[in-house]
């Protein structure tokens, strides 16, 4: 068993899944990978469904486990940028893989993924 974060895992997989898994994280992830620097606004605007408390929370776990990191631009209004880490850059080959693989995906169930790209800000 191992031990990270005062959470017990059975193997490498489980620790990246439970350091990336689920519905945000990955899709916040990807998102940074995608785009370098965002606000939490563009970042939410971006993810329909997710609360603020959710989204606060899934960016705290992230910068917690080092993927992520925020620079305060302004005190007043209080505005930050998020920003991939170099840890975090290091799972660019997983987002081009799954985001590969998605296109593929819907293609051959004849979805035009292209025809909707104005959905990704």
């Amino acid at each position: 068993m191992i031990q990270l974060h005062e959470r017990t895992y059975t193997c490498p997989v489980d620790v990246t899944l439970g350091l990336v898994g689920g519905k945000w994280k990955i899709l916040i992830l990807s998102h940074l990978h995608q785009f370098h620097r965002k606000g939490f606004s563009e970042i939410r605007n971006n993810l329909p469904g997710v609360s603020e408390k959710m989204l606060m929370q899934q960016l705290k776990e992230l910068q917690r486990d080092n993927l992520i990191d925020k620079e305060v631009l302004s005190q007043k209004p209080y505005r930050v940028e998020y920003f991939l880490t170099d840890q975090g850059k290091t799972l660019s080959p997983m987002f081009d893989f799954m985001s590969t693989w998605g296109i593929d995906y819907l293609k051959k169930n004849n979805i035009d993924y292209l025809k909707d790209q104005s959905l990704y800000k």
